[in-house]
């Protein structure tokens, strides 16, 4: 039980918070969970749980459930093991995204 006026601001803040937050977080950690430990994957199960693990993670640093740094421990966490379970299977690994070039200097090369 809050105490203290800050400590029951705080928790009526959280109680608000809660609905918006818990459907993000919930999927992400289940992406997670279901991707950094795949049973025994088929080789094209795999890119695709990547690719929706990642996509989930970033929507839930978007929304504010994730800092950004734990998502990207996530991410790479998720990545290192999709990629041993696509070697295991005889895949090759989940290739990595191209950086992308500014558009100002692509803008140049074009003239």
């Amino acid at each position: 039980m809050a105490n203290t006026k800050q400590a029951k601001k705080r928790a009526g803040q959280s109680e608000n918070a809660a609905p918006a937050t818990a459907p993000s977080s919930r999927a992400s950690a289940t992406s997670s969970r279901t991707s950094a430990r795949p049973p025994r994957p088929k080789a094209a199960k795999v890119g695709g749980m990547l690719s929706n693990a990642m996509s989930e993670l970033d929507v839930a640093v978007r929304k504010g459930v994730l800092h950004k740094k734990t998502a990207s421990r996530l991410k790479s966490r998720i990545a290192k093991t999709t990629n041993k379970a696509a070697k295991a299977a005889g895949a090759p690994p989940a290739a990595k995204a191209a950086p992308k070039a500014p558009k100002a200097k692509a803008a140049k090369k074009a003239k």
